[in-house]
């Protein structure tokens, strides 16, 4: 068997990258300290949140796929997103601020947060836990298709909760990441439409 088909080496390699990703960009934070309330800690937090989802669905679909391409990019999701997770957390840590707070989306102006919260009180983007249970039963194209599905609304969600901080944020460290966030997710966009296009033309056939 592939090594890198072992889902515990893909579960093993995500948890060094969210050290790893956290200790290294840790080291370039800007000297300027967010504060507990600040659009950055509270990004921080709420992203982690949303980031955790997205690597659930993408380690589920790179097991449990059909198609390569498709298995790829999540791949690709699991292991970079787990990555900025650890990034997130150690920005917590050095800004000393509290790790969770339970409050989403208070950290934006009560227009933002209307405009990225869902009537159900979710995140903009995020799965329910419907439709994450009923993905969890889905193998093969099945999966392929209900993946892109939800990760193109869920990276979605993801680019506008990083266009509100962009919008209210300024700390250096903090802009330049959510920049790369909506930059990567826009292009993960357009990928996955075109490989859903593929797939969903070949079952009709």
């Amino acid at each position: 068997m592939n090594l890198w088909r072992r889902p515990a080496v893909l579960i093993a390699v995500a948890a060094v990258l969210m050290l790893a990703g956290g200790v290294a960009i840790g080291w370039v934070a800007g000297s300027a300290t967010p504060g507990d309330d600040s659009p950055e800690a509270g990004f921080a937090r709420d992203m982690q949140t949303h980031h955790q989802q997205a690597v659930e669905m993408a380690m589920y679909e790179w097991q449990n796929g059909q198609d390569e391409a498709m298995r790829a990019i999540a791949y690709d999701i699991a292991t970079a997103q787990s990555a900025e997770i650890g990034m997130m957390r150690s920005w917590l840590v050095r800004w000393d601020v509290q790790m969770t707070t339970g409050d989403l989306m208070g950290w934006a102006d009560e227009d933002h947060a209307a405009d990225i919260l869902e009537g159900d009180g979710l995140m903009a983007g995020m799965a329910t836990l419907e439709e994450m249970n009923e993905f969890k039963t889905l193998t093969g194209t099945e999966a392929d298709i209900m993946f892109a599905n939800m990760m193109i609304e869920h990276h979605i969600g993801g680019i506008e909760m990083a266009e509100v901080y962009l919008e209210l944020g300024d700390d250096p460290t903090v802009v330049d990441a959510a920049t790369r966030m909506v930059q990567v997710q826009r292009t993960e966009i357009a990928d996955m439409e075109e490989h859903l296009d593929r797939i969903e033309s070949s079952v009709e056939e």
